[in-house]
């Protein structure tokens, strides 16, 4: 049931009649809203079903030693492109993140950000689930590649759900939250897999039951699907002017109760020029155009660089003469910094341009990967790995909510599906590059590459990126 606003004890402070319900006085009024509890629910409720897509990404390092064990992969192979390897199981991943970022991504434009949010997790549940009880490296990396598609569109929906939903001074932070939250998941799934891989609970591999703990996330579609309400700016886009102006008042009567007092008044009405249906095309008009070459650039190397560290971290202790035993543990430690980094970047989220934040995250993995190919003691090392997953959870953060800020809400999910499908293939081939390197040049060959990488994402978005701070979404998109 909708909240009341007339039942409540303040007004809502609304413009004229006349603009009632449209497009324009929906976004009016969202940007003057307060920073709230009620906005901090929501944009957690939306982290939680996120949570379980970062699960599903880092845990891949970590039940690698598991799969070795059990003979279904293993850790490199005599080919570049060798099917058996850890590699393969990683490019599976990522594919599946491409095919649900490049190809399916236009869904929540279509059909609405709740409601391809609940598919997506459902997808991924149920694809987890058939993927840990495959006995064949065939089957496995199959049905990886499955899930990964289920994943890819959940990726692109949280982003655009969540810039949308919050005013434009909260964007910075509550993409920062929502980070936090999903990086969770990345100490969690360290220490079960610290407990369980090397464990056989009832006969089942241990890696099996770290993959069968993910797919729990279905369990909370339903809740998060009755607590969360469409975004009004997409539902006005599509012309549903009297369902936004429904979810509009619902998120309005939250802020209204909790600040206790009368909201401001709507801000400055922004009305954007009437557009053709939504299409691929748009994104090679000005000023589209060159922002999206720059995030496709962007998006490919920070993922060779990003994943490249993260999906490897126990086999690069291991290379530095860490035990496999110790290397999982040490690995916990350091997944610890993955949630701490997004709440480090809530203090200046807000605060400080976002494409230099971004910057100087690329520049202190740099700097830190290269101090940790050159030490093997355990302590510095683990120190060290914290830094630079700390310094990497804060470039995510912030570029998730960068790229989203840059397109209209008719195409933003379409935009950000198809710059982000970047990622996954940079991804993709992070696994076979990082085997390579590793194999060929040790671990010092594999942060030579990670900066290689990381100055390309420097350059791209130090020299092409357009400020955003500040500027509600509609004047980005003038």
């Amino acid at each position: 049931m909708q909240p009341n606003s007339a039942a409540l004890p303040f007004n809502i402070a609304r413009p004229s009649s006349a603009t009632v319900g449209s497009a324009a006085d929906i976004t009016a009024r969202m940007d003057r809203l307060p920073v709230t509890r009620s906005a901090w629910l929501l944009v957690l409720l939306i982290s939680l079903g996120g949570f379980f897509e970062i699960y599903d990404l880092v845990f891949t390092g970590y039940i690698a030693p598991g799969m070795v064990k059990s003979a279904l992969l293993s850790t490199t192979t005599a080919h570049f492109f060798g099917t058996q390897g850890m590699g393969a199981f990683i490019a599976a991943t990522f594919a599946g993140l491409f095919i649900g970022t490049f190809f399916l991504g236009f869904l929540p434009d279509r059909y609405g950000r709740r409601m391809i949010f609940t598919v997506s997790l459902l997808w991924y549940s149920l694809g987890s689930l058939i993927m840990a009880c495959q006995t064949s490296s065939e089957g496995l990396l199959l049905w990886r590649f499955l899930t990964g598609i289920g994943v890819g569109i959940e990726i692109v929906t949280i982003d655009s759900y969540i810039t949308e939903i919050v005013p434009q001074h909260m964007r910075g932070r509550a993409m920062s939250l929502n980070q936090a939250v999903m990086f969770m998941a990345a100490p969690i799934a360290a220490i079960l897999s610290y407990w369980l891989v090397p464990l056989t609970p009832f006969g089942i591999d241990g890696w099996r039951w770290v993959v069968f703990i993910g797919a729990a996330g279905a369990v909370l579609v339903w809740f998060i699907r009755r607590a969360v309400p469409e975004s009004p700016r997409w539902l006005a886009q599509k012309g549903r002017f009297a369902e936004a102006e429904a979810a509009m008042q619902r998120i309005e009567a939250g802020a209204l109760a909790d600040v206790g007092a009368p909201l401001p008044p709507p801000l400055p009405s922004i009305t954007e020029a009437p557009q053709a249906a939504a299409s691929f095309n748009e994104l090679w008009q000005p000023p589209y155009r060159s922002r999206f070459i720059m995030l496709l650039v962007f998006n490919f190397f920070q993922a060779i660089a990003f994943y490249g560290f993260a999906n490897w971290v126990p086999t690069l202790l291991i290379a530095q003469g860490i035990t496999v035993t110790k290397s999982l543990l040490y690995s916990f430690i350091i997944a610890f910094a993955s949630p701490l980094g997004p709440l480090l970047v809530l203090l200046v989220a807000d605060k400080f341009q976002r494409k230099w934040l971004i910057v100087g995250a690329a520049g202190a993995v740099i700097v830190f990967g290269i101090a940790f190919a050159h030490i093997k003691q355990a302590l510095p090392l683990t120190l060290l790995g914290i830094l630079i997953s700390l310094a990497g959870s804060m470039m995510s953060v912030n570029y998730h909510a960068y790229q989203s800020e840059l397109f209209p809400t008719r195409i933003r999910c379409r935009a950000v599906g198809i710059v982000y499908s970047s990622s996954r293939i940079g991804a993709m081939l992070s696994g076979f590059l990082i085997a390579f390197f590793l194999r060929d040049f040790g671990v010092v060959g594999v942060f030579a590459g990670i900066t290689g990488a990381m100055l390309m994402v420097m350059l791209s978005i130090g020299l092409f990126g357009p400020k955003t701070n500040g500027l509600r979404l509609e004047e980005l998109s003038q």
